[in-house]
């Protein structure tokens, strides 16, 4: 009789994630919304540079002008971005 009330026993109804060996974490939530706001922080950067038409973000309208370089800036800052992909989960 103490069979039956084992069996009556109530059992957890999540089921169990088994670990792997190596298995890393997810990112955090604020992983992808920087992320994407690098890329998308130098996207905006090398607009902002053409429409212009070599005014800002840093050009001749400043008081640091740096030309043509403000390509590399964005670049630069997009490709932050693209780096985090690598370890995005």
């Amino acid at each position: 009789m103490s069979e039956s009330r084992s069996d009556n026993k109530k059992k957890s109804s999540k089921p169990i994630k088994p670990q792997i060996v190596g298995e890393e974490e997810e990112n955090p939530r604020w992983y992808k919304a920087t992320m994407f706001g690098f890329m998308l922080a130098g996207l905006i950067w090398i607009l902002t540079f053409y429409i212009s038409s070599a005014r800002y973000p840093l050009g001749v309208a400043t008081p640091i002008d740096l030309g043509n370089w403000n390509i590399l800036v964005g670049f630069g800052i997009a490709m932050i971005g693209f780096s985090m992909t690598t370890k995005w989960k």
